[in-house]
């Protein structure tokens, strides 16, 4: 019965279209959508004829690096990459993304796929902060950063800067609590606060349920 008041349509897969993979999509908020999207937010996607639900990362689009910083929101007004874990399609492909909220549906971000690239490194930034103890010219004692002297050591090799502008390194760990020395290129100011920039990779976040058309 179904079937005579509704069309049939059928849909044939290419090789490898059944397996599953990181998609990457040029996504822009729509201009009609006001509310903010976060990373990792469940949207639901519409690419050519399928249909699924995703957690996408975003992140920015250099073509000058092969690495790409993660962006903990999908900015308006410009194009980033939301990467997803989806069953493999071929570029180019429409994509429109819809957010459910209050029972209803809008339509949040459009784009296309742009490319199917496991290997594409997305980071995310992390600062450590830590304040002065003791300053002394180019040198100082910095606490708070670290807790455990193994620490220390083992983030000696990155370099250090403070919110005023100087850059320096890491010395030696000093006492038992995590403090350590460090030497900067210019005078410390007591209320400067020192910082360490640590990247990670980030990964897509796998959807609880795929298929919503499965769960009505």
């Amino acid at each position: 019965m179904r079937a005579k008041r509704l069309p049939v349509i059928a849909c044939g897969l290419l090789q490898h279209e059944s397996k599953m993979s990181v998609l990457h999509f040029s996504i822009k908020k729509h201009d009609t959508y006001q509310d903010p999207i976060k990373g990792k937010e469940e949207l639901l996607f519409h690419v050519g004829f399928r249909e699924f639900i995703a957690r996408p990362i975003f992140s920015s689009d250099n073509l000058n690096s092969d690495k790409h910083k993660m962006e903990r929101f999908l900015h308006g007004g410009r194009f980033s990459i939301a990467s997803i874990y989806a069953p493999i399609s071929f570029p180019p492909l429409p994509l429109v993304a819809l957010k459910s909220a209050d029972s209803s549906v809008a339509v949040a971000a459009v784009g296309s796929l742009k490319s199917i690239d496991p290997d594409r490194i997305i980071l995310k930034k992390i600062i450590l902060t830590g304040y002065p103890q003791r300053v002394s010219k180019l040198k100082a004692t910095v606490r708070y950063m670290f807790h455990h002297p193994d620490d220390v050591r083992w983030f000696k090799p990155v370099e250090v800067w403070t919110k005023c502008g100087c850059r320096g390194r890491i010395k030696e760990p000093v006492g038992t609590h995590g403090a350590m020395k460090c030497v900067f290129n210019g005078g410390l100011q007591q209320h400067d606060t020192v910082c360490m920039s640590l990247y990670k990779r980030a990964y897509p976040k796998w959807p609880e349920h795929r298929f919503p058309m499965f769960d009505s």
